[in-house]
């Protein structure tokens, strides 16, 4: 696919265009609103961003990218009970992480609260809005069924005299919340639910992040949305599947104000759903606020913040999208795509270390005392130029408990009595002996070491089956780690609709370790955002409650998918 230089869409390729990117380049090669191209991504602010914002994000940002065009960031601020400044400022933080910039397009639906205002009273005026006194749910309960028509407010006929007087005092703050709506005069009779006259306006009186308490009545989505698009200039207004019938009141309240010249189009594609993941904001924020994690940017959760905190990379997130692809189709994609991609794009970045998770000692009985040598690591295999650094090597080393059985089973490669393991890096050694505790626990492994076996030396390549991780135990720095895991233990928690989502919680969703060793290289060179793979573990990253005397690992991700294999037996 040929990246797009020219906004009119003449030298684009077809080849390899998703949906709606093929609508996009029919546009332009029209001539639509003069050959210009302007999406937007109309956050709300009143949540963390999730990875299902960030396929929305990509496709916005993305096509404009594709097609020489600009994309818009604004802030669909119209409900102030909920919204926070603290969110504007995260979902800034989370475009940018993922690689887009809005430049100077940044935009609040409240901008346009005076126009969207003006509008409506025109539309009183016009005989097209009426104030109406029922309560929510008298106004649901008249709407009727997709078979069967809605029945008239008793309110609808109005005067414009009186539907103006009501909605400036609605205005003023005289009515309690709720007492009183603007709707829409279209068809109570239509096949559109939505066209059954829509509500414009209700009464909010919750000061306004950035308005503060100029306005009591507040535009709803419906509304304000496509008018927002239009002005500001939008040609493509591209959404989710769940607004396709939402399209032809998009259209209806555009044609308010557009005419032949320019007038925006609304597109839309499937969300992304995610296995062993929720999706709903509502219900991340009751993980949140009930405490069930430990936050929005806790590294279960599927928020950006979150992901960004556990250390997936914006690359792997951005391919395992390309992925996925975007399509007219709901479809449950398996998290273990995403997982792939990550690994995938950490295995070309990571700096490979040593660390041991549960040690236990390791006495090399042949090898001098208080004596200490240096082996050489590659930093990276996968990555040309990455470098090498330098590990101690001494008597005492440890390795992880798991990698010794005093009594293995057949093909059990790693270290057990007069059996010999290579350490990685190092020499050969064998297990001589071991001590235990009044309990029968082991507490340290006897061996003997090759001397000629390592890397350089006569018997470099003698091969044995096992090769192991480890650390000196002299050099070794104490670590903490946290190993995360998927946060439901149910594949597709949004289709079990007679269970609360709190009973699919994973409890073994996250388990934190201490007392982990980890080489000298490793502290040296750990900050927020550094990629590790601990060899034959997985990839971790340091945590931004890491400190000098406290080092703390978030673990990315396994070296391998080991639910795979589970969902395989099962």
């Amino acid at each position: 696919m040929t990246t797009e230089s020219n906004p009119t869409g003449e030298s684009a390729e077809k080849k390899g265009l998703n949906f709606v990117e093929q609508i996009v380049y029919d546009d332009l090669k029209a001539g639509k609103n003069g050959g210009r191209l302007n999406t937007r991504f109309p956050p709300e602010p009143n949540g963390y961003l999730h990875i299902g914002h960030a396929k929305a994000i990509c496709m916005d940002f993305g096509v404009a990218e594709k097609f020489g065009g600009t994309c818009n960031l604004r802030f669909d601020d119209t409900n102030p009970v909920k919204e926070d400044t603290e969110y504007v400022d995260a979902i800034r933080d989370d475009i940018h992480w993922l690689g887009f910039d809005w430049g100077d397009r940044e935009y609040y639906a409240s901008d346009y609260f005076p126009k969207l205002y003006d509008l409506a009273i025109r539309l009183i005026k016009e005989g097209k809005a009426y104030v109406d006194d029922q309560t929510s749910e008298q106004i649901a309960a008249q709407k009727g069924t997709p078979t069967t028509p809605g029945q008239e407010s008793p309110y609808r006929n109005r005067s414009v005299e009186e539907n103006l007087d009501l909605f400036e005092r609605m205005n003023k703050g005289e009515f309690d919340e709720g007492a009183r709506v603007l709707r829409a005069k279209i068809d109570m009779a239509s096949d559109n639910m939505h066209f059954r006259d829509p509500i414009m306006y209700r009464i909010i009186k919750t000061p306004h992040h950035r308005t503060g308490t100029t306005w009591n009545v507040y535009p709803m989505y419906d509304f304000a949305h496509g008018q927002s698009d239009y002005f500001e200039g939008v040609t493509h207004s591209i959404c989710t599947l769940e607004f396709v019938p939402h399209r032809p009141l998009y259209d209806y309240f555009v044609d308010e104000i557009a005419d032949e010249s320019y007038r925006p189009r609304q597109i839309e594609f499937n969300r992304l759903n995610l296995t062993y993941t929720v999706m709903s904001k509502r219900k991340l924020l009751a993980l949140v606020k009930e405490g069930l994690v430990n936050g929005w940017d806790d590294p279960r959760m599927p928020t950006i913040c979150g992901l960004r905190r556990r250390g997936y990379t914006p690359e792997a997130v951005r391919n395992f999208i390309e992925t996925i692809g975007y399509t007219k189709y709901e479809a449950l994609n398996s998290v273990s795509l995403l997982e792939h991609a990550v690994r995938d794009d950490l295995n070309k970045k990571a700096t490979r270390v040593m660390a041991v998770i549960n040690p236990v000692k390791v006495v090399i009985t042949n090898y001098p005392e208080g004596q200490f040598e240096t082996v050489t690591m590659e930093n990276n295999p996968e990555q040309e130029g990455s470098g090498v650094h330098e590990m101690p090597f001494g008597r005492e080393i440890y390795i992880e408990r798991e990698d010794f059985m005093e009594n293995p089973p057949k093909k059990f490669f790693r270290l057990a009595p007069d059996q010999e393991v290579r350490l990685k890096g190092a020499y050969i050694v064998k297990c001589t002996g071991v001590h235990k505790d009044a309990d029968g626990n082991i507490t340290e492994i006897e061996c003997t070491y090759d001397p000629e076996s390592r890397s350089g030396l006569p018997g470099a390549n003698r091969k044995v089956k096992g090769t192991l991780h480890w650390v000196s135990a002299a050099h070794a720095i104490d670590a903490e780690v946290r190993l995360y895991d998927r946060l439901f233990n149910v594949e597709n928690p949004a289709a079990e609709t007679e269970r609360d989502f709190r009973e699919m919680l994973n409890p073994d969703s996250l388990k934190v370790v201490t007392g982990v060793k980890v080489e000298p290289f490793v502290a040296k060179t750990a900050k927020q955002g550094t990629k590790f793979q601990f060899q034959r573990i997985g990839y971790f990253t340091p945590d931004y409650q890491s400190y000098a005397n406290h080092l703390i690992f978030n673990r990315t991700i396994q070296l391998k998918d080991t639910w795979e294999k589970v969902a395989k037996k099962a």
